[in-house]
């Protein structure tokens, strides 16, 4: 890794969110990092490289398509780190996984969608194995607070018997366009997305067991007495990727299982919630209806920046085992966009730059990060508290 050229490379920059992630560089990189921006459009990476400032006005720009294979290569050979925020990942991600599995070279994304992750590890995880790459999905707010949030409970419980855990989302902003269009694609494809997690779980059996059992399990609707909201199961990524933490990290008790829920003041929004999620789920199974709501709020779009410093999100932990229970929460601003892009930011660097757990393969980022990443993200302003 010490004779590659670049540190980093952020793949997709000319995009709504790589634009906010290469702000965030930009303005946090530390002095010295070598960096670079790639995508498609050598006039649109000009663009973003210019509204940088004078002071990145020698970035180096990489074209690189999906759709041409050596391109993307080329660009993973180069780089310790590939930063990538260019989805649909089921339409798009599987080149660049494929070209960093091979070449030894770290990946971090932005997915939200299960198949594409699945399917990810069942074919590159042997290979990012003997490569050393390290392959690391889902480093937006899907599912950084959930993942680390959990990650940060059950350690403050500190249980040795079983360890039951919820998290409790609760936002003020908007869902980004890539994050409703990836919705929409994986409400279309229930069957594949299970045949998906079989042919996962088949392959997982062939390695070393799991430290423990662990698993994400479907809550119910209902009042949570500690927090005094009215809970709706998420139908999203996070449950599965705490999972994966659960089963192969020290500190999740001898047994664990997690349930993730969106959290309300009143039962009338947790039943329009659960409404509005049943309608999106029944619409996307329809071709026309589903591109008709893509299009509402497209990928690459997103609010202005007065819109974005009004957003925040909390994100609340429940951890109980051995008669005891911990109340963790994570918190911080724009859920969609603003943190998004700082988180996707700071898992690229600290696995440029910092000491991390010896792992290679297909990885959350509890497992590929854990400490190291949650030391950054406080030190960029988003909050880990014992409530």
């Amino acid at each position: 890794m010490v004779t590659r050229e670049l540190d980093l490379v952020l793949f997709g920059a000319t995009g709504f969110t790589g634009s906010l992630t290469a702000a965030y560089l930009a303005q946090h990189a530390p002095a010295g990092l070598r960096w670079a921006l790639a995508g498609r459009d050598l006039a649109k990476l000009t663009a973003v490289r210019d509204g940088l400032g004078p002071q990145d006005a020698g970035l180096e720009l990489l074209v690189a398509d999906v759709s041409d294979p050596d391109s993307i290569a080329a660009v993973a050979r180069r780089t310790r780190v590939v930063a990538t925020t260019v989805g649909p990942y089921l339409s798009y991600g599987e080149p660049l996984v494929r070209a960093c599995a091979e070449a030894g070279t770290d990946y971090v994304d932005l997915t939200g969608e299960p198949e594409f992750v699945d399917e990810m590890y069942v074919r590159y995880h042997q290979t990012a194995l003997a490569s050393g790459a390290r392959i690391v999905h889902a480093c937006g707010f899907d599912s950084v607070p959930h993942d680390l949030g959990v990650r940060h409970a059950v350690l403050t419980l500190a249980a040795e018997g079983p360890v039951r855990a919820r998290g409790v989302v609760r936002a003020s902003g908007l869902l980004s366009g890539g994050t409703f269009n990836s919705a929409l694609t994986q409400f279309s494809r229930g069957r594949q997305m299970v045949e998906a997690h079989r042919a996962r779980r088949k392959a997982e059996t062939a390695g070393p067991p799991p430290a423990r059992i662990s698993r994400a399990v479907q809550g119910r609707p209902g009042r949570d007495p500690v927090l005094g909201r009215w809970l709706v199961p998420l139908p999203t990524i996070d449950p599965q990727i705490v999972a994966r933490s659960g089963a192969t990290l020290a500190g999740y008790g001898s047994s664990f299982s997690y349930s993730h829920y969106a959290g309300t003041k009143t039962v009338r929004y947790a039943a329009g919630g659960a409404l509005a999620v049943g309608a999106l789920a029944a619409a996307a199974q329809i071709g026309p209806a589903r591109r008709w709501l893509g299009a509402k709020l497209p990928s690459g779009a997103g609010p202005d920046d007065a819109r974005r410093q009004r957003s925040w999100f909390t994100v609340d932990v429940i951890a109980e085992g051995d008669d005891r229970r911990v109340h963790t929460r994570v918190s911080g601003g724009d859920p969609g966009y603003a943190e998004t892009s700082k988180m996707l930011a700071e898992s690229a660097m600290c696995l440029a730059l910092d000491r991390n757990p010896d792992v290679a393969g297909c990885l959350t980022t509890a497992q590929a990060m854990g400490e190291a990443l949650t030391t950054r993200l406080v030190a960029a302003g988003i909050r880990f508290e014992v409530c």
